[in-house]
């Protein structure tokens, strides 16, 4: 990529609907443009490799439940953002620019696009989390509107191999939908069922039961995962029932300060902070959560 600051112009920046072919130029700029911004402030990447960021850019630019936008400048792919809209809330990310450009205001408009698309739909409200040592895009979404709502810490290592008194994990099943999406909406004030269904699908999603009824469940112990329970203690019983953690690992709100520490001792790892941040309807959640890199 040779591209420059001097050579974006309102002329040639050129915004359009991501193709599944925009995969492998798209996962190239996404794992340059993260790789940087965490090598440079000493944390991991969030994609290990091209081929590893490519293969999620294929995955999110083949799915009708998530918008991507791709732009270009003279025809060439400089960058690229995704707007999830499986549910009431919307979800954006992951934005990338090439670094080649990165002060050229790609990834404003890139963000002004998709918010414009959140607008038309009447959604209810827009999320995302940003990793906090990102002060370029922490200043950005702040001057779009959003809102600090959670600051948040990934966290990785092995499986805790843990189980909690009568709480019984075991796999989500499509029966569990109803008693999920209820909790969810305790929780949140909305539910989340794609996710869920999703989580099956790639066999990831689990409930704990605790008194004869479901008292919390994860989507995914993940990135891309969230959770939900009644406790700690629910959260807890899924955490130690996990299969480990990879880096960067899955999402706690640094306020819980309780499961924070639970965590720790038992010898998972911060791997990075982020920022929840939202626009739009947000309440103070109801119970326990861990969110996903969306939300």
């Amino acid at each position: 990529m040779t591209k420059t600051k001097a050579t974006v112009t309102v002329e040639n920046l050129h915004l359009r609907r991501g193709l599944p072919g925009d995969a492998p130029a798209c996962g190239a700029i996404s794992y340059e443009a993260f790789r940087g911004i965490a090598t440079t402030h000493n944390f991991p990447p969030d994609f290990p490799s091209v081929e590893f960021a490519v293969g999620i850019l294929s995955y999110l630019l083949a799915r009708e439940d998530v918008y991507p936008v791709v732009a270009e400048v003279d025809g060439q792919v400089v960058g690229s953002n995704f707007l999830w809209e499986s549910a009431p809330v919307a979800g954006i990310g992951p934005i990338a620019v090439d670094p080649a450009i990165q002060s050229a205001a790609v990834g404003r408009r890139l963000m002004e696009h998709v918010l414009g698309r959140v607008e038309e739909g009447r959604f209810a409200g827009v999320r995302l989390v940003q990793s906090a040592y990102n002060l370029r895009s922490f200043s950005l979404y702040a001057k779009l509107g959003f809102a600090v709502r959670e600051p948040l810490v990934a966290l990785a290592g092995p499986a805790l191999d843990i189980a909690i008194e009568s709480y019984r994990v075991r796999p989500m099943a499509e029966a569990d939908l109803s008693a999920c999406n209820r909790l969810c909406r305790r929780v949140h004030g909305f539910e989340r069922r794609q996710d869920l269904l999703d989580g099956i699908a790639q066999g990831t999603a689990m409930v704990v039961e605790h008194g004869g009824r479901i008292a919390g469940y994860a989507s995914g112990l993940n990135f891309f995962g969230h959770a939900v329970g009644e406790s700690n203690e629910a959260l807890k019983a899924l955490i130690g029932a996990a299969g480990g953690f990879e880096i960067p690992g899955f999402l706690l709100p640094t306020r819980n300060t309780e499961l924070l520490q639970w965590c720790l001792h038992r010898g998972l790892r911060i791997s990075q902070p982020l920022t929840l941040m939202s626009q739009g309807l947000y309440s103070e959640p109801a119970a326990p959560f861990l969110p996903s890199i969306l939300y």
